[in-house]
C-alpha cells in the first residue's frame, strides 16, 4: 500500500484504434476516480502492445516492465475492455497476463486491491461475457472486483470526445466503477 497522502489508480485497457469507445469509457471511469480524491494513470492502446507473456522470460519489453510496475505502485485498477466476438480482446488480456510477474510481491498479484471492470462492445451479448471473464481473471488475480460492473453496448450508446456519452446512465455507471475503486482504496489507506 503506498502512503495515505498518494492513494494511486490505474487505468488499464483500451484498443489499437485512437480514441476508441472503450478509451474513452475508461477515461470516464477515472475521472470518477479523480473526483473521489486520488492519483490516476492511464496505459491504454499502443502502450498495451507486448510481446505475448512468457513466463520463461526473465527479461522484459520497456512497455511490460512500465506496466507491471505501475499494478505494483496501485491502490486500485480500472480495466476496460473491448468485446471481440464474446470475449475480452488479446490486447488486454496479454497485458492481465503479465500481473503474473507480481507473483512473489509482498502483495502478489492484485491482492487487496479494489478492481473495477466494464466492457464495451457493439451488442448486449459480447459486452455481458466479456465483463464475466474480466470478473474471473480479477478473482484469479486476487483482486477484489467492485460491486458494479459495466456491460455497455455501443449500438445504443456512443461515447464523445469531450468525456461524455450519448447515455447518461453509462456514464453514470462508468463514474461510479472509478469512485468505488477510489473508495476502497481509500479505506484501505486509513482515509
Amino acid at each position: 500500500m503506498t502512503s495515505t497522502n498518494s492513494v494511486h489508480v490505474l487505468g488499464i485497457g483500451g484498443s489499437l484504434r485512437e480514441g476508441s469507445q472503450s478509451e474513452r469509457a475508461l477515461r470516464i471511469a477515472l475521472g470518477g476516480a479523480a473526483e473521489a480524491g486520488v492519483t490516476t494513470e492511464l496505459i491504454s492502446g499502443p502502450e498495451l502492445v507486448l510481446p505475448f507473456y512468457d513466463t520463461a522470460l526473465d527479461e522484459r519489453h520497456e512497455r511490460a516492465t512500465r506496466l507491471v510496475e505501475a499494478i505494483r505502485r496501485a491502490d486500485g485498477i480500472i480495466v476496460v475492455s473491448p468485446g471481440y466476438h464474446g470475449a475480452l480482446s488479446g490486447l488486454v488480456k496479454n497485458a492481465l497476463d503479465y500481473v503474473e510477474d507480481l507473483r512473489d510481491d509482498a502483495r502478489p498479484y492484485l491482492d487487496g486491491r479494489a478492481v473495477g471492470l466494464a466492457a464495451v462492445a457493439y451488442g448486449w451479448q459480447a459486452a455481458v461475457t466479456t465483463l464475466e471473464q474480466l470478473r474471473t481473471i480479477t478473482h484469479a488475480l486476487r483482486g477484489w472486483a467492485t460491486p458494479l460492473g459495466g456491460s455497455i453496448n455501443t449500438a445504443e450508446t456512443k461515447f464523445d470526445e469531450a468525456g461524455g456519452a450519448s447515455d447518461e446512465k453509462s456514464v453514470r455507471t462508468l463514474r461510479l466503477i472509478g469512485s468505488q475503486v477510489a473508495e476502497f482504496a481509500l479505506s484501505r489507506a486509513g482515509h
